[in-house]
């Protein structure tokens, strides 16, 4: 598991479109497999999964994003998971560490 947070500044619409539009075009395995959004009083939160091949790893990695806003403070949270072949322990992270370098890098674009 490897996990990033931050806060960033910006439109929320515009910041999820972003990020999801960057994670799918960042790799062509890379795909979206489902969402949930809430809002109350003026506060959002949308939480997205995503999936790729990891081919250093020969499996694939998930990676949840949460976008949480209230006008445009915003907070980002990424989580990756999945990528090691033990049974027991995490023999290798390079596949969630690289899908988590893949949002960094379009956060640091912002």
């Amino acid at each position: 598991m490897a996990k990033y947070e931050t806060r960033i500044t910006g439109d929320f619409d515009e910041v999820l479109n972003y990020l999801h539009d960057g994670i799918l075009q960042a790799s062509m395995s890379a795909s979206y497999e489902d969402e949930s959004y809430v809002q109350f009083a003026g506060v959002r939160c949308c939480v997205r999964v995503y999936e790729r091949y990891s081919f250093g790893g020969g499996n694939r990695v998930s990676m949840t994003v949460t976008l949480v806003g209230d006008g445009e403070e915003l907070f980002l949270s990424a989580i990756t998971a999945g990528g090691s072949q033990a049974m027991f322990f995490k023999l290798n992270t390079w596949g969630e560490e690289t899908f988590l370098d893949t949002l960094r890098e379009l956060v640091q674009k912002l």
